[in-house]
This record gives structure tokens, C-alpha cells and sequence, in this order.
């Protein structure tokens, strides 16, 4: 009989949504406002609609392995499965950029707002502060994590909504450019060449990432076969809904708007919308944002390095170790404490590189899994199944991999180099000890804390 301390299975609905929300952070859609805008020619409700569909794909790609392999490990264990036990290794291995970097992105971000606020203290002090924070919350358990990022889902939302609103009585008192709430010229592309459309859809889909990040706590969740592609389908449909409505009400009130620095595009149009008022809070809402991304982010990888470890592609005793009384990953959660410290000597772009590459290799890999498991070994090829387990997971295999090759350069460079050392790492260790014990955990058993 194993005694070993398990996952505590405690996780419902809407706390999977809360949690898979923070991680995406709905106030990212004011932190690439600029970037974004330029990159889509100004066409923000169609770059959102597209790059809306382009996810939906993918996202149904993921609730279709999250039912075949209700267990930790994301886009990992559906590839190691559904088509190959070393393919599955490299895909997890880049994989692994994105949610090792993801911390970091929030820690570094979080540290700059702080900064921006108190300007005497500099951003390593708030690096150093936030990581142990992280940490201790991450510690003490999962629930505490899903109660966290709830209150700052919930707070993000009420100024996204307070936000809209502050546009709808411009509208309404004719302070705006536009005098009716209801216009079909955001979904038009004008003179907008559909390529600048595509391109700005291309970066703005990086506003949905984090939908993926909670299948690595499937092992937490009470009925994972169900929750879990529930929770996927309204992270991804709120959080669309969200940025199309902001989208939508800034391009009718102001279709003039001008910035100089795309950096900080989105504060000097929330003071426009709201003056200083709402840009204070503004400030202080991104704050606690990105705050509870990096809880969140710190809650994902950690999971992922346990379900690396349990199947003994990392060190067994070392990676999927859980506290007796905490039920919680704590020597994964400490590595990664440490390794976040890299936020007081590495820039945001460096971070924000390795995250893109891993997170789209990861996205087309799950969709070609979709086909491999379903259509392949499972023979599922009635003229329903062949669109449910062919066609769609097709499409969301095309798109997002013609977004990672729309990655610069140096990006592909440095991603095929990480690609390169776990492909070495692999082939040491399957010459230094025996080949991977196949373990199945699709039915794995997780105590009650």
C-alpha cells in the first residue's frame, strides 16, 4: 500500500475559472492596449474576434485531452500519450519555458508598477518581496490560491466594467464621437488591409493564454473529466466577451485616439475615459493583477515540474515530493522561488521570448495530439467525429503554428537551442539508466485532504 502524501482533490467550477482567469490576467488587454493597436491598424474588435476563434480551436483541443487523460502534465502528458513518449519529453521541455518564465513575467511586471508608485524603492526590492510572497501563499495551499485569485478576478472585472461605463456616459452626454452605442463600423476592416488585421490577431493571442495552464491542476479538481473542459470553455468565452466590449466601446467613443508610446498607450486612455481618478485606480488595479498572475503562474508550474517528476523524466524523489500537511509540491514550489530571483538580472522582453515560443509549440502539439488519440487510435471517423477529431483540431493546428513562425528570429533561435539541450538531456539519460517506466495515471486515485 503507498502512503505517499497525494494532491488535495477540492477544486470546483468556478474555482478553476478564477484561477485560469488570473493567470490570463484580464488587465492585460490595457498592458499590450498600444503594442496591439499599432499592430492591427487600429481594427481592435476584429483582431480580437479572430484571435478569439483561433484559441477557441485550440481550447477545444485541450477539453478533448483533459477528458481522454484526466491527470497533471498539460500539452506534455497528451503528446507522451497520444504519440510518442520522446516527442512528448521535447514538447514538455519547451513547455517548460513558458511556465518557468511565466513567474518571472509577473514578479518583473509587478516590481515596475511598484516602482512607477514608489520611486525611492528600487525594483529588485519589490522582485525579492513578491517572490517570497508567492512562495508562502503557494505553500499553504491550493484553496488559498483559488480564494486569492478569485478576489483579484472579481476586482478586475469590476473595472473593466467600471471602465465601460465611464465610455457609455461619454456616448450618452455626447462627449464622444460617436452618439449611439450601437454601430457595425468596429466589425468593418475599411481601408485596413486584412494582413495588419491578422498580424495584430497574432500578438493579441497572447491575451488568451492561460486557459491551458489549469489542465496542470486536474489532479486537484473534483471531477477533472467534466470541470476542467467546463471551466476551459468560459475561461476562454469570458475573457473574449471582456476584450471585444472594451474593443468595441473605445473604437465608436474615441476612433481618433493618438499616443506617442505605445508602452503606455492604455494609461493615457483610461485618463482620457476617466481622468486622474480612474487612472489611479487604474494603476492600482494592475497591480493587484499582476500580483495574482504570479500566484497563479507559480501554482501552474510547479504542477507541471510534479507531473515531470512522477513519471521520472526529472528526479522522482525531488519533483513530485508532497508535504504531509500542506498536500502541496513545496520543494517544486522553493526551486521555483529560487530560479525567479533571475527577475532582478533579466529584462521583461527575454522573459516574455521564452514564454511565446514554448506556450505555441505547446498549443500546436496538443492540437496534432487531438488527431493522434481520437481519429488515429480510437478510430473515431463518422463524418462527425472526422470534424470534431480531424478538421478542428486541423485548423487549430494551422494557425497557431503559423503564428510560431510569425516569432522573430533570435526567438526561433533560442527556442530550437532549449530544444537542442533537452534533446541532449534525453538521450544522456536514456544511456546512463534504463528507458522511462510507462506508468499509467489516467486513473489515478488522489486521496480526500
Amino acid at each position: 500500500m503507498n502512503n505517499q502524501p497525494a494532491l488535495s482533490k477540492s477544486l470546483k467550477v468556478y474555482q478553476i475559472v478564477f484561477l485560469g482567469l488570473a493567470w490570463m490576467t484580464p488587465m492585460i488587454f490595457f498592458t499590450v492596449y498600444g503594442v496591439a493597436y499599432d499592430a492591427a491598424g487600429g481594427q481592435m474588435v476584429l483582431a480580437y474576434l479572430i484571435a478569439f476563434l483561433a484559441i477557441f480551436f485550440t481550447a477545444y483541443s485541450y477539453s478533448r485531452m483533459v477528458k481522454a487523460y484526466p491527470i497533471a502534465g498539460s500539452a506534455y502528458t497528451y503528446t507522451k500519450k497520444a504519440i510518442h513518449s520522446r516527442l512528448g519529453f521535447l514538447v514538455g521541455w519547451a513547455l517548460l519555458l513558458d511556465y518557468i518564465f511565466s513567474p518571472i513575467i509577473a514578479i518583473l511586471t509587478f516590481g515596475i508598477f511598484m516602482h512607477t508608485e514608489f520611486p525611492s524603492i528600487p525594483v529588485y526590492v519589490w522582485v525579492i518581496v513578491m517572490n517570497i510572497i508567492l512562495a508562502l501563499v503557494n505553500i499553504v495551499g491550493i484553496k488559498s490560491v483559488a480564494r486569492i485569485s478569485g478576489i483579484s478576478v472579481v476586482v478586475q472585472i469590476l473595472f473593466i466594467s467600471l471602465f465601460c461605463l465611464f465610455i457609455i456616459k461619454d456616448i450618452a452626454t455626447g462627449q464622444a464621437s460617436s452618439s449611439t452605442l450601437f454601430s457595425l463600423h468596429p466589425f468593418l476592416a475599411s481601408d485596413v488591409p486584412f494582413t495588419t488585421i491578422f498580424s495584430g490577431a497574432a500578438l493579441i493571442c497572447f491575451c488568451f493564454l492561460g486557459f491551458d495552464a489549469v489542465t496542470t491542476m486536474a489532479e486537484e479538481t473534483i471531477q477533472p473529466e467534466r470541470t476542467i473542459p467546463k471551466a476551459i470553455f468560459l475561461i476562454v468565452c469570458i475573457a473574449a466577451v471582456m476584450y471585444i466590449a472594451i474593443s468595441y466601446f473605445t473604437q465608436i467613443a474615441y476612433p481618433g485616439f493618438t499616443f506617442t508610446n505605445p508602452d503606455n498607450a492604455a494609461y493615457t486612455l483610461v485618463k482620457l475615459v476617466g481622468g486622474n481618478l480612474l487612472s489611479s485606480l487604474f494603476i492600482t488595479v494592475l497591480i493587484i493583477a499582476t500580483f495574482t498572475q504570479g500566484v497563479s503562474s507559480v501554482t501552474s508550474v510547479t504542477r507541471f515540474l510534479y507531473a515531470l517528476g512522477r513519471e521520472s523524466v526529472l528526479p522522482q524523489k525531488v519533483f513530485s515530493y508532497i508535504h504531509p500537511t500542506f498536500k502541496t509540491p513545496v520543494v517544486n514550489i522553493l526551486l521555483v522561488t529560487a530560479f525567479s530571483f533571475l527577475g532582478m538580472f533579466i529584462d521583461l522582453n527575454t522573459a516574455v521570448t521564452f514564454v511565446s515560443f514554448g506556450a505555441l509549440t505547446a498549443f500546436t502539439f496538443v492540437n496534432l495530439s487531438v488527431i493522434a488519440h481520437f481519429y488515429i487510435k480510437l478510430k473515431k471517423r463518422s463524418f462527425t467525429e472526422t470534424i470534431l477529431y480531424l478538421i478542428f483540431p486541423l485548423i487549430g493546428a494551422a494557425f497557431i503554428g503559423w503564428l510560431l513562425t510569425l516569432l522573430n528570429k533570435d526567438t526561433l533561435l533560442i527556442g530550437v537551442a532549449w530544444l537542442t539541450v533537452g534533446f541532449l538531456y534525453l538521450f544522456v539519460k536514456s544511456r546512463l539508466s534504463a528507458p522511462f517506466v510507462k506508468r499509467d495515471h489516467s486513473k489515478v486515485t488522489v486521496p480526500e485532504k
